[in-house]
């Protein structure tokens, strides 16, 4: 897999517009700053990039389609995203900033909010493959242990490396044959450079 190309990243947005390019150059800042940092901050450092930048809001609205999986640029083009979009964004940065995507899970959970059980997606951060992962997540700011997420329910998770059932050991296949969302959010990130 090719690695982050900050310059790559700066041209993509380019191509995209101003309003772009100067949100690229601050997310390129961020990861320079984080990329230096312990892996803790940086998830921190991250978390609240992009949850301070993105306005929560459904892909109908944003692009006119019931499901559609953003690469970090498109989601800061348009300053929102749902919770993949957050997810996405959050999952590469991070690789950006040098921590091992194997450490690294989207995870596709039913979240408890108001009442409802909701469709949801979040980043989980495993420091060793046995850990607790820790959560981060558009609904509650902070990074948070899974073990204080009581309102979540993991299904399956995945990153660039593998697909699991809940968030086991155990692969269920490869992410990219099986997820075709997945398949080509990676294709787009990898023009955007982030991979």
């Amino acid at each position: 897999m090719a690695a982050y190309d900050a310059a790559r990243v700066l041209e993509a947005a380019a191509a995209r517009g101003p309003r772009v390019v100067e949100q690229a150059q601050a997310l390129v800042k961020q990861i320079d700053r984080s990329g230096a940092g312990e892996e803790l901050q940086r998830l921190k450092d991250i978390n609240d990039f992009f949850n301070r930048r993105l306005a929560f809001r459904d892909d109908a609205v944003t692009w006119g389609v019931p499901d559609y999986w953003a690469a970090p640029l498109e989601s800061l083009e348009k300053r929102a995203g749902d919770c993949e979009d957050y997810a996405i964004a959050k999952y590469f940065s991070l690789a950006a900033t040098g921590v091992p995507t194997a450490k690294l899970r989207m995870v596709y959970v039913r979240a408890r909010l108001q009442g409802q059980s909701l469709a949801h997606m979040v980043l989980a951060y495993y420091a060793q493959p046995d850990a607790e992962p820790l959560i981060l997540d558009n609904l509650r700011p902070e990074v948070l242990p899974a073990s204080q997420r009581t309102d979540l329910t993991p299904v399956f998770s995945f990153n660039t490396e593998g697909l699991w059932q809940g968030v086991g050991q155990v692969t269920a296949g490869d992410p990219l044959a099986r997820l075709s969302l997945w398949r080509e959010l990676v294709a787009k990130v990898r023009a955007e450079g982030f991979l």
